[in-house]
């Protein structure tokens, strides 16, 4: 009875141990042996509030605000990346029309966030969180407008 108890237990242990290395790999190192980052690489222009244009790469599955922030165009201090609980909209993007009807729709939280900010003002209809914008292929060749930097991003 021992015995097994203790073979259930290893088992159990092994997949659990298993299951935690698979978490702390980084998300490219979890890629298969198919899967290049090439082929998993977006390419979008990100026009700033001056009117330059830059070019931006993303990864598939990569929020919209993280590839921003990779290609050094938004201060990451400033923005809680992916995380809409603690949003206060400082992550708000305008995205082309043509781009906006390749989108899910605004999730009941990223609408609240929004209209929360603009309280001043007519919301957008624009207007996306980049935190809540998940890139694939669909959104290759995207355009979006960076918002003006707030008193605070500004050194």
């Amino acid at each position: 009875m021992a015995l097994s108890n203790l073979r259930r237990l290893t088992t159990q242990t092994k997949s659990h141990l298993s299951s935690l290395s698979y978490l702390t790999q980084s998300p490219i190192s979890r890629l298969t042996s198919t899967q290049k980052v090439s082929d998993r690489i977006v390419r979008l222009s990100a026009i700033d509030f001056e009117g330059k244009k830059h070019d931006v790469l993303g990864l598939t599955g990569q929020t919209l605000l993280r590839a921003l922030v990779n290609t050094g165009l938004i201060d990451p201090d400033s923005h809680r990346l992916e995380e809409i609980d603690a949003c206060s909209a400082h992550c708000e993007i305008n995205i082309a029309q043509e781009w906006l009807d390749k989108l899910p729709p605004r999730t009941y939280d990223e609408e609240y966030v929004l209209k929360h900010n603009s309280r001043l003002r007519v919301l957008n209809k624009h207007s996306r969180l980049g935190c809540q914008v998940l890139l694939n292929h669909d959104l290759q060749g995207m355009v979006v407008a960076l918002p003006e930097p707030k008193p605070w991003d500004t050194s």
